[in-house]
C-alpha cells in the first residue's frame, strides 16, 4: 500500500465515499423513473388509424443508447484531461437541466388513451411514436455518458486498492436499489398522474438539485493528464486505449464479455415490462415492480461478489453467474400450453418474479469481477479513455441488443411462436462464456504493482 493510500480514511468514515455513492444514487433513480415511464408508454402504441398497436420499446432503448455512443469516447478523454470531479458536478447540473426538459415533455404530452383490460385494471397507449420524450431521453442519455467515465474512473482513485470490490459492491447495491425503486416509482406515477405527468417530472427536477449538492462532498483528485492531446479518434476509442486494448488481450477478452452483459442486461427491460403488460396483463405500478425484481437480485450478487472476492477479482464468478443467469432465462421461455391463440406461460407470475431475481443475482455474480478488473488493469494516465471506450462498445451492444430485440419479434411472429421465446434465445448466448472463459484469480495489490512498475 503506497504513503498517499495510507493517508485516506476508512471507506466507511469516508465522506467523499458516501457523497459519491448518494449522488450515483440519486441519478441511477431519476434515470430509472424517467426511462420506465417512457418505456411503459411504448409498450403498445397505436400506429394505425385501424388501432393497430405495436411495441415500440426497442426505439426508446436505442436512442438512449445512441446518446452513449456518440459520447462515451470523448467523455473519456475529457474525465483524463480535466478533473473528475469537476466534471461530476458538470453532470449534475446538466441533470437538471434535463430533468427540467422531462416536465415541458410531459406537460407537451395530450396523447395517452386509457383503456380497460377488462378486469377494471387500466392500460395505457400512445396514438403515435412520442418523439419530444424520446429527445429527452437522448439529452438523458447524454448527460450519463459524459458522468460514467469520471464516475467509474474516480473510483479507484478514491479508495485503497484492496477496498475497490467492496467500494465496487456498495456503489452497485445502491445503484440497483436506486433502478429498483426508480422503476417501480415510474410504474407507480405512470398509473396514478397519466393525466398530469408533468408533476413527476417536477419531482425529478428536486432529486436532480439533491443529487448535485452530494455531489460537491465528492474528493477532488488530481487531473490524469493535463496536457492529453486531442486527437479525432477520441470521439470513438483514442489512440492510447486502442493501443492498450490490442497489446492486452485478457483486459481485451474482459471487454468483449462485459459488453455480453449489457446486451443481456438491455433486453430484460424490455422483455419483462411486456411480459407483465401483454402477458399477464399487470398494471404499469405491478409490471415495474416485476422488473424491479431483477434489479434486487443484481445488487444481491454485487455484494455476494464483493465479499467472496476479497481482494482479488476471481474469475470463476463469470462463469457461474454466466450459467446461471442462462438457465434462468430458459426457464422464463418455457410455455405451458396454447390456448385460443394465445400461449400460456409455464412460470405465471410467481415463478417469474422468482427466477427474475435469481437471474439478477447471477447477473451481479458475472459482473462484478469484470467490472472491477476493467477498472483496476489500465494505467492511471488512460483510464478514462479505456473506461470511454468501454463504455463506448458496451452501448454499441445495447443498440444491438434493441436491434435484436424488434428482429426476434418479427420472426417469432412468422413462425408463430411465443413472445417470450426471446429470453431463451439470448440465454444460449451466454454458454459460450460459461463454459470457456478463464476462471483464474487475480490479487488487485499484484495488479497494482504490474502498473507500478
Amino acid at each position: 500500500m503506497s504513503h498517499e493510500e495510507n493517508l485516506l480514511p476508512p471507506l466507511y468514515q469516508d465522506s467523499a465515499f458516501w457523497g459519491m455513492t448518494s449522488t450515483q444514487f440519486l441519478g441511477a433513480f431519476n434515470d430509472s423513473v424517467f426511462k420506465q415511464i417512457v418505456l411503459l408508454l411504448c409498450v403498445a402504441v397505436i400506429v394505425s388509424p385501424n388501432g393497430e398497436m405495436r411495441d415500440q420499446q426497442f426505439l426508446a432503448q436505442g436512442i438512449f443508447a445512441v446518446a452513449f455512443i456518440l459520447l462515451s469516447g470523448i467523455s473519456g478523454y475529457w474525465s483524463d484531461r480535466v478533473s473528475k470531479r469537476g466534471l461530476i458536478i458538470f453532470c449534475k447540473l446538466l441533470e437538471i437541466v434535463v430533468m427540467l426538459g422531462a416536465v415541458a415533455a410531459f406537460a407537451m404530452l395530450s396523447n395517452v388513451e386509457v383503456h380497460s383490460t377488462g378486469d377494471s385494471m387500466e392500460q395505457f397507449s400512445l396514438h403515435g411514436t412520442p418523439w419530444v420524450l424520446f429527445g429527452v431521453l437522448f439529452l438523458m442519455g447524454s448527460q450519463s455518458a459524459v458522468f460514467g467515465p469520471a464516475k467509474y474512473g474516480i473510483l479507484p482513485e478514491m479508495v485503497r486498492g484492496t477496498d475497490l470490490p467492496r467500494m465496487n459492491g456498495i456503489i452497485q447495491m445502491t445503484t440497483f436499489l436506486a433502478i429498483i425503486l426508480g422503476t417501480w416509482v415510474g410504474g407507480i406515477l405512470l398509473d396514478a398522474m397519466h393525466h398530469f405527468l408533468w408533476v413527476a417530472g417536477i419531482i425529478s427536477v428536486g432529486i436532480a438539485l439533491v443529487g448535485t449538492l452530494t455531489s460537491l462532498l465528492v474528493r477532488r483528485t488530481p487531473v490524469a493528464e493535463p496536457e492529453a492531446p486531442f486527437f479525432w479518434s477520441n470521439l470513438a476509442i483514442s489512440p492510447a486505449a486502442r493501443s492498450l486494448l490490442r497489446q492486452d488481450a485478457p483486459l481485451r477478452n474482459a471487454l468483449w464479455v462485459y459488453s455480453i452483459f449489457w446486451f443481456v442486461a438491455a433486453i430484460f427491460p424490455l422483455m419483462v415490462n411486456w411480459l407483465g403488460r401483454e402477458q399477464f396483463l399487470m398494471s404499469n405500478s405491478k409490471t415495474s415492480f416485476l422488473l424491479a425484481t431483477v434489479s434486487l437480485g443484481i445488487a444481491a450478487g454485487f455484494v455476494c461478489a464483493g465479499k467472496i472476492s476479497g481482494g482479488n477479482i476471481n474469475f470463476r464468478l463469470v462463469k457461474i453467474g454466466a450459467l446461471g443467469l442462462a438457465v434462468c432465462l430458459l426457464l422464463l421461455a418455457l410455455p405451458s400450453s396454447f390456448e385460443e391463440e394465445k400461449w400460456e406461460h409455464l412460470l405465471g407470475v410467481t415463478g417469474s418474479c422468482v427466477i427474475l431475481i435469481f437471474s439478477g443475482f447471477f447477473a451481479g455474480l458475472f459482473a462484478l469481477p469484470v467490472q472491477v478488473y476493467l477498472q483496476a488493469r489500465p494505467p492511471q494516465n488512460i483510464k478514462g479513455r479505456v473506461i470511454g471506450a468501454m463504455n463506448l462498445i458496451n452501448w454499441i451492444a445495447i443498440v444491438f441488443a434493441a436491434i435484436f430485440f424488434f428482429l426476434s419479434d418479427e420472426l417469432l411472429k412468422v413462425m408463430h411462436l411465443p413472445k417470450f421465446s426471446i429470453f431463451g434465445i439470448t440465454g444460449l448466448l451466454l454458454l459460450p462464456i460459461a463454459f470457456f472463459y478463464r476462471s483464474d484469480k487475480v490479487s488487485l495489490v499484484a495488479e497494482s504493482d504490474n502498473l507500478a512498475d
